[in-house]
């Protein structure tokens, strides 16, 4: 009944259901938006179709995002008063600038968006897509510059132990801002580029053989063949950027206990904090190292260099830090796998989706969700990694607890818990009951509104 312990699992759950959907929305609106411009320069139905069904995919992931955020922000006054009361001077103006540029944007045109088809014309509700798309990857933008500036906090100084902004810019562009941002835009684009191929599957497995499911399974295979070699080279610039300003992150990532050069990369071991040392280790010599430093020789740092001299802990837990890094490694390479293998059949077969082996197309199936999963263990990566501070540096994670009682954390926990279990169902429940409902119509769909005006369709004989 700890308070500090069941505030910080609280604030994990409540963060993890949120971070779902906005990984989805992100990308999601500019999914559309190509939809919607393919339909507008060729007239292909197949295009709107794809654009009818996951409008409502983003209508209904763009809902339970926006109400699970505002249960987040309760929890800056209800558990972490002392955020607000030592930061709130950076991330009150973050906050709103996410709301005046990105959520009003988005507001103001998704209904458009999701009703506009026949209301209004054509070149008006391609131009709100795009300004919806625009308005989710701003409000990644802000998010992720708060987010940023509290693992790597700069223009900023203390007086009377409260943070005052000083430059902007530097808050703004803190050092790690830009290799977060790409990388969790990439991450949602592989996220709904499996997620695309994954329901197209299931719908193929159901008989449907239309047009769409053809070009959005082959999109999604497409997107995700081409994001994640990205993913991996941000993700090597990110972790040499963390190796610069968080340490001790790194060292429980790669469970280094020991600052050496040669350090080896360890594909398991069970980490072992009170022998300060892994167990059943399996590990490829130098690679660690090399990774992270680009030379064999190269020196890691190690976990036990951040011990106070009275044995106080000054680096994150290592278990989960250092098994959540290798889930997302893992789901990245599966999906590198997946996602290229699938190229290379439907090009030697010359069959497109028809070339994929069954066994494919139930992979692109139980990888539909695959993103999610890499999306939370990278977010447990980030955010356990840097404990024991919430802004790195300047507050600890302990010091922002207000005075409030593990009973009452405990009970609340488990509302929400609950709550987001059934919305979860339901939200997986929605997503298949569409499907579904799409395979049974075997492609066809109502009809469709015309492109948009001064836009040229190609006839079948050009």
């Amino acid at each position: 009944m700890d308070p500090l312990i069941l505030s910080r699992i609280q604030f994990a759950a409540n963060i993890s259901f949120h971070i779902l959907f906005p990984t989805i929305t992100i990308a999601l609106g500019w999914v559309l938006l190509f939809f919607k411009l393919r339909f507008n320069r060729s007239g292909e139905e197949k295009w709107m179709d794809a654009y009818r069904f996951w409008v409502k995919v983003f209508a209904l992931s763009f809902a339970l995002g926006v109400v699970s955020g505002i249960v987040m922000s309760f929890q800056f006054g209800t558990n972490w008063p002392g955020f607000m009361e030592v930061v709130g001077n950076v991330a009150g103006p973050l906050l709103a600038y996410e709301i005046l540029t990105a959520f009003f944007l988005e507001a103001a045109f998704l209904g458009i968006m999701l009703f506009g088809f026949r209301r209004v014309p054509g070149w008006l509700h391609t131009t709100a897509t795009a300004l919806v798309a625009i308005g989710t990857t701003l409000s990644a933008f802000w998010i992720l510059v708060l987010n940023s500036w509290m693992h790597t906090p700069a223009g900023y100084e203390l007086r009377d132990g409260i943070v005052h902004a000083t430059d902007w810019f530097a808050i703004v562009f803190n050092p790690s801002m830009p290799y977060r941002l790409v990388h969790m835009l990439l991450a949602s684009g592989l996220t709904v580029a499996f997620l695309i191929a994954g329901f197209s599957a299931l719908r193929w497995l159901w008989g449907d053989r239309g047009a769409e499911v053809r070009a959005t399974l082959r999109f999604g295979a497409w997107m995700g063949a081409l994001l994640i070699p990205l993913q991996i080279l941000a993700g090597d610039m990110h972790g040499l950027n963390t190796l610069e300003h968080q340490p001790a992150k790194v060292a429980a990532m790669e469970g280094n206990w020991e600052t050496q050069s040669n350090v080896p990369l360890v594909l398991f071991a069970l980490p072992d904090e009170a022998a300060r040392e892994n167990r059943f280790e399996i590990a490829v010599p130098g690679m660690a190292s090399f990774i992270l430093t680009h030379d064999f020789a190269g020196e890691v740092p190690g976990l036990n260099d951040f011990v106070a001299e009275d044995g106080t802990r000054l680096h994150p837990p290592v278990a989960p830090v250092f098994f959540a890094f290798r889930l997302m490694v893992g789901i990245g390479m599966a999906m590198l796998a997946l996602s290229w293998s699938a190229l290379w059949l439907m090009r030697k077969k010359r069959g497109g989706v028809e070339g994929l082996p069954k066994p494919w197309i139930y992979a692109f199936v139980g990888m539909a969700f695959s993103g999610w999963v890499a999306t939370l263990a990278g977010w447990y990566v980030t955010e356990i990694g840097r404990q024991p501070w919430l802004v790195s540096g300047v507050l600890t994670t302990a010091d922002a607890l207000g005075p409030i009682s593990g009973g009452m954390v405990a009970s609340t926990l488990a509302a929400y818990l609950a709550v987001y279990a059934f919305l979860l169902a339901a939200y997986l429940g929605t997503l298949t009951y569409m499907a579904r409902r799409a395979a049974r119509h075997d492609g066809t769909s109502p009809q469709i509104p015309k492109p948009d005006a001064g836009v040229r369709v190609l006839q079948p004989a050009e």
